[in-house]
């Protein structure tokens, strides 16, 4: 799966009058398509694990996060760092990968795993019950705001760095990061339709 390969050259060949979206999905279709390769190249080098159960689909959902990470940050390169989203979508990415390599660390030094996980479990608990005081001191309940406030509430939530948006940035970053998820999604479909038939 070379980039020479005329198969590539197909799938990255796009309408080159189509404007900024074109040129977004096909920046997007190349940084994929690179990280596709190199994850190939991983799983080549690695040994195989044993086939039980429990650990292919352990195995299956590491390879579906590798993917999807994959595939957030080569829409997020694509997309250019003058979008407030997809800034906070590689922040994200980058502060994912450094978990996990810490992770991964400690486990090398054999902290036990179950300990961390009540750990990380405690502080989640904490957290909750810290904003659920601070909702009911500040009175600020979900059901007692106006539906355009819950709204854009939602909207914080679902866009990469939405929670520091004012309202009119929201909208705009909101309405750019949806036509990219269309893009990605179109990407991902030509690319799996195309493997799939050859």
């Amino acid at each position: 799966m070379s980039m020479n390969n005329p198969k590539q050259r197909l799938l990255l060949s796009g309408n080159p009058r189509g404007g900024s979206s074109s040129c977004i999905k096909s920046r997007f279709t190349r940084g994929f398509l690179r990280a596709l390769i190199k994850m190939k190249k991983q799983n080549y080098n690695q040994p195989t694990s044993s086939s039980s159960s429990s650990s292919s689909r352990r195995e299956a959902f590491r390879r579906y996060r590798r993917v999807k990470i994959a595939a957030d940050k080569s829409m997020a390169v694509a997309a250019g760092s003058k979008r407030l989203w997809s800034r906070a979508m590689l922040s994200r990415i980058r502060h994912h990968q450094q978990q996990t390599w810490r992770y991964h660390r400690s486990t090398f030094n054999h902290q036990p795993i179950k300990v961390k996980r009540l750990v990380v479990e405690k502080k989640k608990k904490k957290k909750k019950k810290k904003k659920k005081k601070e909702e009911e001191r500040t009175g600020d309940h979900h059901h007692h705001r106006p539906r355009g406030l819950r709204d854009a509430g939602e909207l914080r939530k679902l866009v990469p760095g939405g929670e520091g948006m004012d309202i009119c940035s929201l909208l705009d970053e909101t309405a750019h990061y949806i036509k990219c998820l269309v893009t990605q999604v179109q990407v991902m479909k030509s690319i799996d339709q195309f493997y799939s038939i050859n």
